[in-house]
């Protein structure tokens, strides 16, 4: 299946979010495998936005697990409240970290990761992954991010 996204040179970073959104909710809604739809949205995010790392940990006996993913290895696994995936695990709620390096407790899982969003994936009311995003640059994540990112996934929550 050939997905066109419709994102156009020079558009605003939130036309680029609707476009990809769009996008994302129609290659999803036929599929109900949730890891292959982690692994869609994960390559969609990395390759249309241009992110440096953009993966989900998911929730397995008491951990988070490195799932699907796009850009260099990662961690494998993040205790609760634990760094930034774990502390928006345990608080349910998503965090922006502008610069990693003034974020206490930041995992270093790339040294080349300058500033991060971590979004909680709920199911049923209960916190079963994070998606995180990294990037490069320091202070490149905003509200816009923030919003349609949780947009992105209550999509598939």
């Amino acid at each position: 299946m050939e997905v066109t996204i419709g994102i156009v040179e020079g558009a605003s970073k939130e036309e680029k979010y609707q476009a990809l959104v769009k996008s994302i909710d129609s290659v999803i809604s036929g599929e109900s495998d949730f890891i292959a739809n982690l692994a869609n949205i994960a390559s969609m995010l990395k390759y249309e936005l241009g992110f440096f790392w953009v993966g989900f940990y998911l929730v397995k006996e008491g951990e988070l697990v490195l799932g699907p993913f796009q850009g260099p290895i990662a961690c494998t696994r993040i205790k609760k409240g634990k760094g930034v995936c774990g502390e928006s695990w345990e608080s349910g709620k998503s965090i922006v970290v502008p610069d990693v390096d003034a974020f206490a407790g930041h995992i270093a899982c790339n040294s080349a990761s300058r500033s991060e969003i971590v979004i909680p994936l709920r199911r049923d009311n209960e916190v079963i992954g994070v998606l995180d995003v990294d990037s490069d640059q320091v202070d490149d994540f905003d509200a816009v991010d923030q919003r349609y990112l949780e947009e992105i996934v209550r999509l598939i929550s």
